[in-house]
């Protein structure tokens, strides 16, 4: 369906239904949402270079992967939403999984929490550190924790908490997470709003929010609320729906997000997000969404109708794609493709589609010590469509080398 075609037909529903709805405490403008929707503020969007890709699947075999690292080694440690590490070395997936994950709360079809991602310390090489996102069950609920680990040649050990988590609600649903180190050295941890949008603007909530911590769970005092009252000083940002893809320019520092859009139940649907995250900046949900804007609040840098359910993101390194070094690429789910997008410093100034329908709804994305790109597939999930072989991780490389 295009654009324009969508448009029409949305167009035909709101003549049909009144032109505000509310849902969740929030009234929500119909036509101030069509309007912004209709505007052109579109990134170019080249022919995808499929063609000149090759596709290699690495290993399959894996349920409901999450996240992924690369060790110095050689070995990719995949996450597993039930709760387990699997370990890929050259070119296997090891039958056992990686011991001293802790435990997790996972629902299946039930929820979407469990083992989530996945990231090196900075300094990996000379401490071992590894940190884990994953949801836990407690009196107040499901929690998005933040553990690290050491890893050894026994498995994790001396388990940390960094980040005990914050209570969720009744919905075992928008978690996040995605965590990743900032050039700054510091932690950063997406959350989301756990299905109740009003959360995301409460800054005494830290539900709907970019975290941002020092490597042991402790607060920056450069934090941007820190000392401001009745606002926690764990926030970096806020308005945030569901971020489920964050990665950050080898260069520049730049962290750039993917964020899902509603969902229909709590506003129009589509108006899945690409946004630059910034010190104390409000993006937005639920007050707006999709296109609109609103003074103080932060647009979308890029917006996709209907939806394409982004996920996990990286930025590429390395000279395997010389034409695409430092592009931001990001998975998609309900998409099932992966979006290459390339920066003039803050402004995407391109964007191609890879893979599309050709390996189902895609998960997470990595640039690998080898300059090739990894994805990993997500048919096993609460969402997928099943597979017989399971999930696959895949390496794709220039179709000429």
């Amino acid at each position: 369906m295009t654009r324009r075609t969508l448009i029409s037909c949305l167009f035909v529903l709101a003549c049909l239904f009144p032109a505000t709805f509310t849902r969740d405490a929030q009234a929500y403008d119909v036509w101030g949402w069509l309007r912004a929707l209709s505007a052109d503020h579109s990134t170019p969007l080249v022919e995808a270079s499929n063609g000149g890709l090759r596709v290699d699947v690495v290993v399959e075999g894996l349920e409901s992967p999450w996240g992924m690292v690369f060790l110095p080694d050689g070995r990719i440690l995949v996450t597993e939403r039930p709760g387990r590490l699997r370990v890929v070395a050259n070119g296997v997936l090891l039958p056992d999984p990686l011991p001293g994950v802790p435990e997790v709360s996972y629902r299946g079809r039930a929820g979407q929490g469990g083992l989530l991602d996945i990231a090196l310390h900075p300094g990996f090489a000379r401490n071992s550190l590894i940190y884990l996102a994953y949801t836990v069950d407690t009196p107040e609920g499901e929690m998005t924790c933040v553990s690290r680990h050491v890893l050894g040649p026994k498995g994790l050990s001396q388990a940390e908490i960094v980040f005990p988590g914050f209570p969720g609600g009744k919905n075992s649903k928008h978690f996040g997470s995605r965590i990743a180190f900032g050039r700054d050295g510091m932690l950063y941890v997406t959350l989301g709003e756990r299905g109740e949008g009003r959360r995301a603007q409460d800054l005494m909530d830290l539900n709907g929010k970019t975290l941002r911590l020092k490597d042991d769970g402790s607060i920056p005092q450069d934090n941007p609320f820190v000392g401001v009252e009745n606002a926690r000083p764990e926030i970096f940002t806020y308005g945030n729906r569901n971020s489920q893809g964050m990665a950050v320019h080898p260069e520049t520092g730049m962290i750039v997000q993917t964020e899902h859009g509603p969902t229909w139940n709590d506003a129009p649907g589509g108006g899945d997000e690409v946004n630059i995250i910034k010190p104390g900046l409000n993006y937005g949900w639920p007050v707006i969404h999709h296109r609109q804007t609103s003074p103080g609040m932060i647009p979308p840098l890029l917006e996709y109708t209907p939806a394409i359910a982004p996920a996990g993101a990286a930025f590429l390194t390395g000279d395997l794609f010389p034409g695409w070094r430092h592009d931001f690429f990001f998975a998609c789910l309900r998409g099932e493709k992966l979006v290459r997008v390339k920066f003039d410093g803050e402004t995407p100034v391109e964007q191609e589609f890879l893979l599309e329908g050709k390996f189902g709804r895609l998960r997470d994305v990595s640039g690998g010590p080898d300059g090739a790109l990894y994805v990993l597939t997500s048919s096993t999930d609460a969402y997928g469509p099943g597979r017989t072989g399971g999930d696959m991780l895949l390496r794709l490389s220039p179709a000429d080398r």
